[in-house]
């Protein structure tokens, strides 16, 4: 079972992470979500756990504990494609450069310069 991580304090890497996990279990990956541009952790990760019941132990075990300022919010990941809004460059979310306006309909809402 993948587990999404959030409120991590920010200078938790990887091994620490999986070290506060494998007393839950077998942990088959450990991954702090790092940002591409400061090289800085994005206080969230990803926890892999081969074994179900050892994974739901995590999430009662962890869920709302405090590791640094902010209780720790641990679940169950969601799949990538099952987020709203389906995916990159599709009609969910703004991108930077996209006003995400479009259409040829002219609801003559706020039309007056045009007269």
């Amino acid at each position: 079972m993948k587990l999404f991580v959030a409120g991590l304090p920010y200078d938790l890497d990887d091994a620490e992470l999986e070290e506060i996990f494998e007393k839950f279990g077998t942990i088959k990956s450990a991954k702090v979500a790092i940002d591409k541009e400061t090289g800085k952790s994005r206080g969230f990760a990803f926890v892999e756990m081969p074994d179900d019941a050892e994974a739901l132990e995590a999430i009662d075990g962890l869920n709302d504990v405090s590791l640094g300022k902010k209780p720790l919010v641990v679940k169950q990941a969601e799949e990538r494609n099952s987020r709203p809004g389906g995916s990159p460059g599709g009609s969910g979310g703004f991108r930077k450069g996209n006003s995400g306006g479009g259409g040829g309909y002219n609801s003559g809402f706020n039309n007056d310069r045009n007269r």
